[in-house]
């Protein structure tokens, strides 16, 4: 695997997933809707690709020519009802499909692995579309990796416990870098296909 493309690459997430695949030796190519919101840091070193996730045509020809596929797709700070996120996923997972590409980490929710009277009544809207993404996963051939973080912290990496196949979530933190780190690491282990995964780290 020589070269990826991120969705979702401007996000919190998305930003320390860059960072990992370059420490990497990756080649990046971000899928935006902005190109302007890259860092300057960043701007000669990933190849910017201005798009809509809820255009086919758009992530097909982001999907062209990568060996795999990182998905941090998120709402912003917005809670309210959506199907982006589950829409989005499945016009990339369709993408991979006719591209040939076989092998994508999707940043999902440790609330899919809670019981869904637990989820905070706020969440919920959201959480709903998480799980349509994971259904749209569940149902797929390609290599997947579910990846369910639970509250993600801007703080320095350290330790970390993966979990695979969790009964329930595992309770802590994963800070952004772990996150971002793993989103890349999981594409090179097979061990990790087709699971879900919990992570936190180690507490202090």
């Amino acid at each position: 695997m020589k070269k990826i493309v991120i969705f979702g690459s401007t996000g919190m997430t998305g930003l320390c997933t860059i960072e990992a695949a370059l420490k990497k030796g990756l080649q990046v190519r971000a899928f935006v809707r902005d190109p302007a919101k890259i860092p300057d840091h960043l701007k000669d070193k990933v190849e910017a690709f201005k798009g809509d996730v809820l255009k086919p045509d758009s992530v097909a020809n982001a999907v062209e020519g990568t060996d795999g596929v990182v998905v941090t797709l998120g709402t912003r700070e917005s809670l309210a009802p959506t199907t982006d996120l589950s829409e989005g996923l499945k016009n990339i997972l369709d993408a991979m499909k006719a591209k040939s590409v076989k092998t994508v980490t999707v940043c999902l929710s440790s609330f899919l692995l809670c019981d869904p009277k637990d989820v905070p009544e706020h969440y919920g809207p959201v959480t709903d579309d998480h799980r349509r993404m994971y259904e749209a996963l569940k149902e797929n051939p390609l290599n997947w990796v579910a990846v369910n973080p639970p509250q993600i912290l801007e703080e320095p990496s350290r330790e970390m416990t993966i979990v695979i196949n969790p009964q329930k979530s595992p309770e802590g933190t994963i800070t952004k870098w772990d996150l971002g780190t793993f989103m890349i690491d999981a594409l090179f282990e097979p061990k990790y296909y087709k699971a879900v995964i919990g992570l936190i780290n180690v507490p202090k």
